[in-house]
C-alpha cells in the first residue's frame, strides 16, 4: 500500500531497492578503500580511513535527503539530488586516472565496478522517473 500522492509505477517501485543496492555497493567500495587505503595505488598520503568513511556518510546523506524530498512531493528537487547522488557513484572510476586497472587488485576492481554498475542502474531508473515527470508536466 502506498501513501496518498506517492509516486507510482514500476520505476517508482524499483527506486528503494536500487537505492539500497547502490548504498550497499558504495559502502562495500568505501569500506574496502578505507581498510586497504595504503594498498590503493597513488591515493593522496593525507587521506585517512576516517576521511573515507565521512565521505561515504556525506554521500549517503545526499541520497537520503533526495529520497525524502522525492517521496514528500518535492519531486523535482528530490530527483535532482538523487541524480547527483547516482552520478557520484561513477567517481570510483577516478581510481583508474591514478593508476591503470591492472595496478588494482581483483577485489579493488570488483568493488569499483560493483558501485559503478549499481549507480548506473539507479541513474537509469531516475531517468525514467524524470522523463515520466516531464511528460506529465
Amino acid at each position: 500500500m502506498t501513501a496518498p500522492g506517492a509516486p507510482r509505477g514500476r520505476a517508482a517501485g524499483l527506486l528503494p531497492g536500487l537505492m539500497l543496492l547502490y548504498a550497499a555497493t558504495s559502502l562495500l567500495h568505501f569500506a574496502h578503500n578505507a581498510h586497504y587505503l595504503a594498498d590503493y595505488p597513488n591515493l593522496p598520503p593525507w587521506l585517512s580511513q576516517a576521511d573515507v568513511y565521512l565521505s561515504w556518510c556525506g554521500l549517503s546523506a545526499l541520497g537520503v535527503a533526495g529520497f525524502v524530498l522525492y517521496r514528500r512531493a518535492h519531486r523535482a528537487a528530490g530527483l535532482t539530488l538523487l541524480c547527483v547522488y547516482a552520478l557520484l557513484g561513477f567517481d570510483g572510476l577516478l581510481h583508474y586516472g591514478r593508476a591503470p586497472l591492472a595496478a588494482h587488485t581483483a577485489m579493488m576492481n570488483f568493488t569499483i565496478w560493483a558501485e559503478v554498475l549499481a549507480a548506473a542502474l539507479l541513474l537509469a531508473d531516475l531517468c525514467v522517473l524524470a522523463m515520466r515527470r516531464a511528460r506529465l508536466a
